[in-house]
């Protein structure tokens, strides 16, 4: 086994928050489900993370109890499941230690959010030696409000704000900034074929 499949922070957290209306990919679940058949097809180890923020009673602390994997996703026996409590997978986890263990040098990400903890996890495994894969239709993101905007608008204010990124605007950013610096980036078509894929 060279490979594995880390999927990032598909997490109950992000349904409980008021920018779930305005995702990129509300079937996230079924996006990444196709990815972990076909990982687990392949006999690939599939890695499951979650973030946390403990004690912080947001969606992300473990108290409030949200910090599970959405409905429709389970790991199966011997899947590990890793919690983060940085940006990437790497800093607060023994994720590279796992991944040293069962000898993977393969990576295909997917997950929650695609600018931030899916790109930031692959440019660390990047700088530590990992030959990725980014399968941008398999994360999802929200709309960004520009940094001068006032932090505490209604979320219809954010996405009527024409200074909002949208979350297209997100991932082609997120592509151009990856694709031939830190990952290949791919589709899910591209990775399991047309019949298993996600329209």
């Amino acid at each position: 086994m060279s490979r594995a499949l880390i999927v990032v922070d598909v997490q109950e957290s992000f349904r409980q928050r008021p920018s779930w209306s305005a995702v990129s990919a509300p079937d996230i679940v079924d996006r990444v489900a196709s990815l972990v058949d076909h990982a687990r097809r392949r006999a690939d180890l599939v890695i499951w993370v979650m973030h946390s923020e403990p004690g912080t009673g947001t969606e992300f602390d473990t108290a409030r109890g949200f910090v599970r994997l959405m409905e429709g996703l389970e790991p199966a026996a011997g899947e590990p499941v890793v919690k983060k409590t940085s940006i990437n997978a790497f800093t607060t986890t023994n994720l590279q230690q796992l991944l040293t263990q069962r000898h993977i040098s393969e990576l295909t990400i997917c997950g929650i959010q695609t600018e931030q903890c899916c790109e930031t996890t692959t440019r660390v495994a990047a700088d530590l030696g990992y030959d990725v894969t980014f399968v941008i239709d398999a994360t999802a993101t929200f709309p960004i409000a520009h940094r001068d905007a006032p932090s505490d608008r209604p979320y219809e204010a954010v996405l009527a704000d024409p200074t909002t990124l949208s979350t297209a605007e997100i991932i082609e950013r997120t592509e151009y900034a990856l694709a031939g610096r830190f990952a290949t980036i791919r589709t899910i078509e591209e990775v399991v074929g047309t019949s298993r894929a996600v329209a």
